[in-house]
């Protein structure tokens, strides 16, 4: 329905925000469980635009500019960076969300945020921070993205962090699926619960033994079309392989067979991006019509009704999922683990394991402000939060210069 407000400053504005009818089991960006610090609400903007519009705003989404997806930054201009991927991810979250009638805000907020707590130099680096810290405390981007948005964030006068919704952290947290319970990814989640998401959790409940909103599980199927699509584009750019290796793909295969006779002539830049186009879109096609048909097969009337499944409600088709499963190891072969990105991530492991012993074992080496959010230098475990944060912080630009200043001799500190 068409919503009216009316803004009352130096003059008066009346401003009609026009808005389709979401579905009854859509979060109702007017009927928030609230923040964890009660605000004024806006009179121009929904909870969840607000929050999209924090995300954007923060220095931890202007960061991923300059972080890693697959190439470091450096190695070309035209390859997708941590921003662009999350720019992409947004797109298409609002793209189904849009198709279900459910909360393109939310979905976008969410899409947005899901890589703010990455390191510098992609996956590689996650997995060195993780393995460098491992005996101090944990880390991985999910619970880094959530420490930035509650806590690490320092812009607001009356809070630390973002203070998003409750939509939003459970979101967040549980695009994954539940943390604890029957139903958790048992690949990701041993039924503990990491120290940070417990800390908000004691504060706000973000029932972690449930499903979370259609919207969340939207961003993180639209994460998987993203990259799944978006990584074929940026390794036939790259030569590691070519249109012939995916050509035994089913899905894209027959996606760049149907252009070829559709298009014979085509240039093979224009090719690329047109199957990479189409596959999104059939994709995306295909998850909506699953997700309607397994909206109905559970007669669902709620988004209360969502969280309360055994199984989420948004999926795709069998086909698809068989398709989807296929690129992955496709990619797993002939991109990810391609020597000329296993010699970059191999440096990038070093570099941020290097940085992490040396910073830990001699703190007087941080900056000065960093250095001073340690509480106990004698803590290890102190000592060791606070690296953490400064490292997953970093670009890979700002990664790389930093390892120099630590370690060259001919580098200025």
């Amino acid at each position: 329905m068409a919503k009216e407000f009316t803004i009352v400053a130096n003059h008066e504005v009346a401003l009609n925000v026009a808005q389709h009818q979401l579905a009854p089991y859509a979060c109702d960006p007017y009927n928030s469980r609230g923040r964890l610090i009660d605000e004024e609400g806006s009179n121009n903007r929904s909870q969840y635009r607000r929050d999209c519009d924090r995300i954007i705003h923060s220095t931890a989404f202007r960061r991923l500019e300059y972080k890693t997806q697959v190439f470091v930054n450096h190695e070309g201009d035209h390859y997708r960076t941590r921003l662009t991927h999350s720019l992409e991810v947004a797109q298409i979250a609002r793209s189904i969300s849009r198709n279900l009638s459910l909360c393109e805000d939310l979905a976008e907020a969410l899409a947005l945020a899901h890589d703010l707590g990455h390191t510098p130099f992609g996956h590689a680096g996650e997995e060195a921070l993780s393995d460098a810290c491992e005996e101090y405390c944990e880390f991985n981007h999910n619970i880094q993205s959530l420490r930035l948005l509650t806590k690490l964030e320092h812009k607001y006068a009356g809070f630390d962090g973002l203070n998003l919704t409750w939509e939003s952290l459970e979101g967040l947290v549980k695009h994954n699926g539940p943390i604890t319970g029957p139903n958790r990814n048992k690949d990701l989640y041993d039924g503990s619960i990491p120290k940070a998401i417990a800390n908000i959790d004691d504060k706000f409940d973000l029932q972690l033994d449930k499903f979370p909103s259609a919207e969340a599980q939207i961003a993180a199927f639209a994460d998987d079309i993203a990259y799944n699509n978006h990584d074929i584009d940026d390794g036939l750019r790259a030569g590691l392989f070519t249109i012939d290796d995916v050509k035994q793909l089913p899905m894209v295969g027959n996606m760049f067979r149907e252009l070829h006779n559709e298009f014979p002539d085509i240039a093979e830049d224009r090719l690329i991006h047109e199957a990479n186009r189409r596959m999104i879109n059939r994709m995306v096609i295909d998850l909506t019509r699953q997700t309607i048909i397994n909206i109905d097969d559970h007669n669902i009337k709620t988004v209360d009704d969502i969280r309360g499944l055994d199984k989420p409600i948004v999926t795709f088709s069998k086909t698809m999922t068989a398709n989807v499963q296929a690129i992955k190891s496709f990619l797993a072969e002939h991109m990810y683990n391609h020597y000329k990105v296993a010699r970059m991530t191999n440096k990038a492991r070093k570099t941020i394991k290097d940085l992490f012993d040396v910073l830990h074992a001699h703190p007087q080496c941080l900056p000065t402000h960093w250095r001073r959010k340690i509480k106990d230098e004698s803590d290890p475990k102190s000592r060791a939060q606070v690296v953490v944060d400064f490292i997953a912080g970093m670009t890979d630009r700002f990664a790389a210069d930093e390892h120099k200043r630590l370690f060259d001799m001919e580098t200025k500190v």
